[in-house]
């Protein structure tokens, strides 16, 4: 799908005006966020979260931040972590199909990072599916380095996940300005 068709993720016209028509804005995630994140978690990995997977998190889990790319009220792709100690875990990222190579998974990513500086980790680490050679140019492109392996991770096929990891420092932390209510963090 082209971002710029004049049509909603689910088929519906798009009203000339509405608040989709707004520039791309990170967020931390909202209730009212998680069936557009849905949508793109049932394009993006063959055994998504649930709704209810998602309301837990950012709800009642105390280590868990996420944060949403919106354009207008779309959601376009989103990122979460857990806070543990002094490190960052990154728990999902996914961009919505239309959006992707467009930059929104790298400034999540930034974004996160820099939540995570902000209080107080100074490392961050993710899996990755050994065979998402796109993902893992990201990653490494931002700084995270391969540190070792999880055999059979992913249980829908086994797959590996390799594990990364990444120095903070305090350029990572300029980010935090990319999140439009960081104050609400």
């Amino acid at each position: 799908m082209n971002p710029e068709n004049n049509r909603l993720y689910d088929g519906r016209p798009r009203a000339q005006g509405s608040p989709d028509d707004g520039q791309l804005q990170i967020h931390v995630m909202a209730v009212s966020d998680i069936p557009g994140v849905q949508v793109i978690e049932r394009h993006s990995f063959p055994t998504p979260w649930s709704m209810r997977a998602f309301v837990s998190e950012i709800t009642e889990n105390d280590c868990a931040h996420y944060l949403v790319m919106r354009k207008g009220q779309l959601v376009v792709g989103y990122v979460g972590m857990w806070l543990i100690l002094d490190e960052g875990h990154i728990t999902n990222i996914a961009v919505h199909p239309a959006w992707r190579r467009q930059g929104v998974g790298t400034r999540l990513l930034k974004a996160i990072a820099a939540h995570a500086y902000r209080l107080g980790a100074r490392k961050m680490t993710l899996e990755v599916r050994r065979s998402n050679y796109q993902a893992q140019a990201l990653y490494h492109k931002l700084g995270y380095s391969t540190i070792g392996v999880r055999p059979g991770y992913y249980l829908d096929n086994g797959e590996d996940a390799l594990i990364m990891w990444k120095e903070l420092n305090r350029d990572d932390y300029q980010a935090v300005f990319d999140i439009r209510d960081r104050d609400e963090l």
